[in-house]
C-alpha cells in the first residue's frame, strides 16, 4: 500500500514545473465563471450578503474567486520576471492586460451604453460623464462610475463592477518589477519576509481594528495572496505540493473561525489550495487546456452583461438570469479572445522575438 504524501514526501513545485501539463487555464476560467455566478445575486438584489458563501465564510464566492486569481497571478508573474527579465516582463504584462481592457471599456461605454441609455443618443455621446467614465476606468480602474442614463433603476448603477481588482493587480506587478530590479525577487528570505509581514499586518488589523474599512483589509488581502504565490515559486525547489497540507490548512481555518487569525488562515490556505490544484502531479495527469483563454473576457464582460439583463427584465430572479448571462458572457469573451486578446498575444510574441511562455498568461482579474 502506498504511503500518504506528507509535505516532505510530496512532489516539489520544481517537480511539477518540469512537467508540461498544468491546470492553470481551466482553473482561471472556472474562477471567472464563479465571479459571474456570484454577481448574479447581488446584481438583482443590491445586497452583497445575498451572494453564495457569504453567510458561511464571511466572503462571497466572487471574492474567493478573486483570491484564486491573485494566487495564480503571483506565482506566474514572479516566474515571468525570473525567466524573462525586466524588458520582456514589462512588454508581456502590458500587452496581456491593456488591449482587452481598452476594448472592453470602449465597447461598454460607446456600444452597450449607447443602446441602454435613457438619454437621446447625441446627448449621451456628448455628455462629459461619458468621457469621465472612459478616462477614470482606464487610468485609475474605478469601478463605481456610472454612465449617463444607463442602469438608472438597477440596484447598482455602475456598468463595469469588476475592474477595481486590476488596480491591485497592477500594484502587485509593479512590486515584482521593483523587487526584480533591485535583485531581491529571487531571494528566499525576502519572499518569506514579505509574506510574513503582510500576514502579520492582516492578523494585526483584525486583532486591533476588527471594524476597519473593507478597503484597508483588501489592500492587505490581495497582496498577501499574491505574495504567497510568488513565494511558492521562489521556494520551488523546497516547497511541496501536498494534499494533506491543504486539508490541514482547511482544518486550521475552521478551528480559527471567530478569531483574529481566521482571515489570514483562510486566505493563505485557499491560495495554497488553488496552486496545489493547478500544479499537483496527481491532478495534472487529467489536465485539459482550452484552446481559447476566455477567463479575462469573462471577468470583464460578465458584470455589464448581467446589469443589462437585469435592466431589461427587472422582475426576473437571479436563477432565471444566470444561465443566459453565462451563455452571453462566454460568447462575448470568445469574441474578445479571437478579435483582441489572441492578436495581442501574437504581437507580444513578435515583440519579444520568440514564443511566449506557455503558462505565463495571467490576465484576470
Amino acid at each position: 500500500m502506498r504511503v500518504p504524501a506528507f509535505p516532505n514526501r510530496a512532489p516539489s513545485v520544481s517537480d511539477a514545473l518540469s512537467q508540461e501539463a498544468n491546470n492553470f487555464a481551466i482553473i482561471r476560467l472556472a474562477l471567472a465563471l464563479a465571479v459571474v455566478v456570484s454577481h448574479a445575486f447581488s446584481v438583482t438584489t443590491g445586497a452583497v450578503a445575498d451572494e453564495p458563501l457569504f453567510a458561511s465564510t464571511g466572503f462571497t464566492l466572487g471574492e474567493h474567486a478573486v483570491n484564486g486569481f491573485f494566487a495564480i497571478s503571483g506565482f506566474l508573474v514572479t516566474m515571468s520576471f525570473d525567466r524573462r527579465g525586466w524588458r520582456d516582463y514589462a512588454i508581456a504584462r502590458t500587452l496581456r492586460i491593456a488591449p482587452g481592457l481598452v476594448v472592453a471599456v470602449l465597447a461598454v461605454s460607446l456600444l452597450l451604453g449607447a443602446a441602454m441609455t435613457r438619454l437621446p443618443l447625441g446627448e449621451y455621446l456628448e455628455s462629459p460623464a461619458l468621457r469621465r467614465f472612459i478616462q477614470s476606468t482606464l487610468l485609475s480602474f474605478k469601478s463605481n462610475n456610472a454612465l449617463p442614463g444607463v442602469f438608472a433603476d438597477n440596484p447598482f448603477k455602475f456598468p463595469m463592477g469588476t475592474v477595481w481588482t486590476l488596480k491591485y493587480e497592477v500594484m502587485c506587478y509593479t512590486g515584482v518589477f521593483a523587487l526584480g530590479l533591485v535583485g531581491l525577487l529571487r531571494s528566499r528570505m525576502a519572499a518569506i519576509a514579505l509574506l510574513l509581514g503582510l500576514a502579520l499586518g492582516l492578523a494585526g488589523l483584525d486583532f486591533f481594528r476588527p471594524d476597519a474599512p473593507k478597503g484597508v483589509e483588501t489592500a492587505l488581502r490581495l497582496p498577501l495572496i499574491f505574495a504567497l504565490g510568488g513565494a511558492l515559486y521562489v521556494w520551488r525547489d523546497r516547497a511541496r505540493l501536498s494534499g494533506l497540507l491543504v486539508a490541514a490548512l482547511a482544518l486550521a481555518t475552521w478551528l480559527g473561525a471567530g478569531t483574529f487569525l481566521y482571515k489570514t488562515l483562510l486566505f493563505t490556505g485557499s491560495a495554497y489550495g488553488i496552486l496545489w490544484l493547478a500544479l499537483s502531479p496527481a491532478l495534472t495527469r487529467f489536465a485539459y487546456e482550452p484552446r481559447a483563454d476566455l477567463s479575462y473576457g469573462t471577468y470583464l464582460y460578465g458584470w455589464p452583461i448581467q446589469q443589462s439583463l437585469h435592466a431589461l427584465w427587472p422582475g426576473a430572479s437571479a436563477w432565471v438570469l444566470l444561465a443566459p448571462s453565462l451563455a452571453i458572457t462566454l460568447l462575448v469573451a470568445a469574441l474578445s479572445w479571437i478579435l483582441v486578446e489572441k492578436p495581442a498575444l501574437g504581437l507580444k510574441a513578435r515583440a519579444l522575438g520568440r514564443r511566449t511562455l506557455k503558462t505565463v498568461e495571467p490576465a484576470a482579474p
